[in-house]
């Protein structure tokens, strides 16, 4: 057999070696949109959350108004849905202390509705982590034209 006739094997062992070297990958996924949060100036656990998103990945941008419930009503986050700050990604609104991965799979799955809330400050939700407490269950509403509905429950940042 001549030296220069390809084999089986040499092809083979030719692209094992070409990906074990690797060709640069180029990565799909499209960065996360900007987050825009919008919290009273005075409100530190806004802050909080505004650092969980950051940490998951999200650019995020910090708006201060005394007057937040003006952008509330604007918005139509229902008042009993309301928490202490209000943020907009790809289109939606995120009232209060929703998780991250929440955020992530309202944007991957893109349901028509308004955005998602966490009414209150639930002890243990992102931002509002009090040490030595055990953290809350609670409810990610979905709200919008057809109503609120169960998004997703969380005992602090475990999905349930």
């Amino acid at each position: 057999m001549s030296s220069s006739l390809l084999t089986r094997r040499t092809v083979l062992a030719g692209l094992t070696a070409s990906a074990v070297v690797g060709y640069p990958r180029r990565s799909h996924a499209q960065p996360l949109p900007k987050v825009v949060v919008t919290k009273d100036p005075s409100c530190g656990c806004c802050s909080g959350w505004a650092d969980h998103i950051r940490g998951a990945g999200f650019p995020v941008e910090i708006k201060e108004t005394s007057e937040i419930n003006r952008l509330k009503v604007r918005l139509g986050v229902p008042q009993e849905l309301a928490s202490c700050h209000t943020a907009e990604v790809g289109g939606y609104v995120i009232e209060g202390h929703v998780p991250a991965d929440a955020i992530k799979r309202l944007l991957a799955e893109k349901p028509q509705a308004k955005g998602l809330a966490v009414p209150g400050m639930p002890v243990g939700s992102p931002g509002m982590e009090v040490e030595g407490t055990a953290p809350d269950t609670y409810e990610v509403v979905l709200f919008g034209p057809r109503g609120p509905t169960t998004f997703a429950r969380y005992q602090g940042l475990r999905a349930l």
